[in-house]
């Protein structure tokens, strides 16, 4: 008796924790979209390269000091030695394409609402599952073309409903998205294998300097002699900022390990309509009938597509696929599923 329900009391625990970890994430994440676009204003910071180069800063340094305070927690980098050449393999793309992501999602807030990227942003789930199936880590069948088919059709109308478009926000968006989404999928599989066995936090270390770099020869490519100025009048703004950053990215690997990736997609789609709901209401941002409709419907395609993924052999899952005249599959894969083929150990 005792033994259930200490049982009892550790699952309340753990669901507490999981909740209180997703209610983290959405504040802290929604305050850095708010933050990020309070900044990029071009009559305070609008240097989108600098800006992101400080957060790197200072997530770098701090998981640094960290490491060099509990190095246990990193148990990545000693998984890693030996292996500079396989690290820098994997890191160097990673890392283009986190600092691509940053600078073009920030540059993004100069010409377009926090509530229609939010609309933009909904097409994730579909940029990075096709990347997944073009690097041979998912499938494609009938109902996942269905529930794509569905999310386009609801980001659409969103988008197109937006009053005042424009057309280079709406690239740097675009752009920014793709980058993401391949640093996902690749993240995806250097935190799953590719010959490292890194750990978020591991991962995180190693990326940050990466994508610095980039960062900063970004910066000395095209210089501003303005950026010393603004600097030094708005650090006071920009030190917060950035500590804000790395406890987000603290926060988004502490949830992958905790929660898995569908976690965290529900966690990034609750965010999100509490940052339109919230922009809409305390920043007077325009959203039109349309986009209101569309948004919804692509946010019901999005928490279908989890659910199918939590629950493939679902009374749900088997009605739609019977539906679309698929014939029912016995073990469709899950986030609990391995993403490649692992051999057998007992195999000489």
């Amino acid at each position: 008796m005792t033994n259930t329900s200490g049982s009892q009391a550790l699952s309340v625990l753990d669901i507490i924790k999981r909740m209180s970890l997703c209610l983290a994430y959405i504040v802290a994440s929604a305050s850095m979209i708010r933050f990020n676009k309070f900044l990029m204003n071009k009559d305070r910071f609008p240097y989108s390269m600098c800006l992101t180069s400080c957060h790197m800063s200072m997530s770098f340094i701090l998981c640094l000091v960290l490491y060099l305070v509990k190095p246990g927690a990193f148990p990545g980098v000693a998984n890693s030695e030996g292996k500079k050449l396989l690290v820098l393999k994997w890191m160097a793309p990673i890392g283009v394409a986190f600092a691509v992501s940053l600078y073009t999602s920030n540059q993004a807030y100069m010409y377009c609402s926090v509530t229609f990227l939010q609309f933009m942003k909904e097409g994730n789930v579909i940029i990075a599952f096709s990347m997944s199936c073009a690097a041979g880590l998912q499938a494609m069948n009938r109902v996942r073309c269905a529930i794509i088919a569905w999310i386009i059709a609801g980001s659409a109308m969103a988008v197109s409903g937006e009053v005042n478009f424009v057309f280079v926000g709406f690239m740097y968006q675009l752009i920014s998205q793709f980058a993401e989404c391949f640093r996902a999928v690749m993240g995806e599989v250097v935190l799953s294998g590719g010959g490292l066995k890194l750990d978020p936090l591991s991962y995180t270390l190693f990326v940050a300097p990466t994508c610095l770099a980039v960062l900063v020869g970004g910066i000395i490519a095209n210089w501003d002699p303005a950026i010393p100025g603004a600097l030094a009048k708005w650090w006071p703004y920009l030190l917060p900022n950035a500590l804000l950053a790395f406890v987000l990215n603290m926060l988004v690997a502490t949830i992958i390990k905790e929660m898995s990736a569908v976690g965290f997609i529900l966690a990034g789609v609750c965010k999100d309509i509490a940052l339109v709901l919230f922009s809409a209401v305390f920043f007077a941002e325009t959203v039109t009938g349309q986009q209101g409709v569309g948004f919804m419907v692509a946010l019901a395609g999005v928490f279908f597509w989890s659910y199918l993924k939590v629950s493939p052999d679902s009374t749900a899952a088997m009605v739609v696929a019977r539906l679309l005249q698929m014939p029912p599959e016995s073990k469709m894969p899950n986030e609990n599923s391995a993403l490649m083929p692992q051999t057998s150990a007992n195999k000489v």
